[in-house]
């Protein structure tokens, strides 16, 4: 027995296939121009770019559609400092004091990476993305909610595809551990935060790594069986 409604699908729009191949490869040469980048300015991004940007990743799919995400939009400059402070003490543990292990370490030395964070201040908007272990379709539910990981990764994915095509760079940022974002964002102990986004406009002569612009040819992460 049925026991949920259906809607006509309500706004698909199919395209000849010359088309399809056409967008499909504009979409891969407009996304393959994104980079992560350290390097922030500080000029001011409106808040409702950010705005429209979150409403997209509220679009992800999740598991039983109960969408455990939750952005907390950071932007004041105290709020920004903190973060920094508390992150570059995880950072520093995590460099100097080798929490990493020396294989994880020699890694990470081709991406140039270390303990200061500067962008963290800079960036006009950090995003604190928090996953929710229980919530709901409807604010205020305390439902069990499932394959949380996986929703936030793709909910995040969405996020950065949303803010890269704005015209904006993005970083994203996973200090170990990251409970202060909880108290600096005032969400609840059951929410753990997974990323913090950082976005905004690139400093003026932004670098990259050569290493992070090798990317695996299609031949290395896919096969059509």
């Amino acid at each position: 027995m049925q026991e949920h409604d259906n809607i006509i699908l309500p706004d698909y729009k199919e395209y000849p296939v010359e088309e399809m191949t056409s967008r499909s490869k504009m979409f891969y040469e407009e996304i393959k121009r994104r980079h992560t980048v350290r390097e922030f300015s500080d000029r001011p991004v409106p808040r409702e770019i950010i705005e429209n940007c979150l409403k997209a990743a509220g679009t992800a799919p999740s598991g039983a559609n109960h969408q455990p995400w939750f952005f907390s939009v950071i932007g004041s400059p105290e709020a920004k400092k903190q973060v920094r402070i508390h992150a570059e003490k995880e950072e520093r543990a995590f460099y100097e004091e080798k929490k990493a292990g020396e294989v994880w370490l020699d890694a990470l030395k081709p991406l140039g990476t270390d303990s200061h964070k500067p962008y963290l201040e800079t960036a006009p908007w950090l995003i604190s993305i928090f996953g929710q272990r229980r919530g709901g379709m409807h604010a205020g539910e305390h439902k069990k909610n499932y394959y949380v990981p996986e929703s936030v990764g793709i909910a995040t994915g969405f996020l950065i595809n949303a803010l890269h095509s704005s015209g904006l760079v993005t970083l994203t940022h996973t200090p170990k551990p990251m409970g202060f974002l909880n108290e600096i964002c005032d969400r609840p102990k059951t929410e753990r935060p997974y990323i913090l986004l950082v976005t905004g406009y690139p400093a003026e002569g932004a670098t990259i790594p050569v290493h992070a612009t090798v990317k695996k040819p299609l031949n290395d992460i896919a096969e059509f069986i």
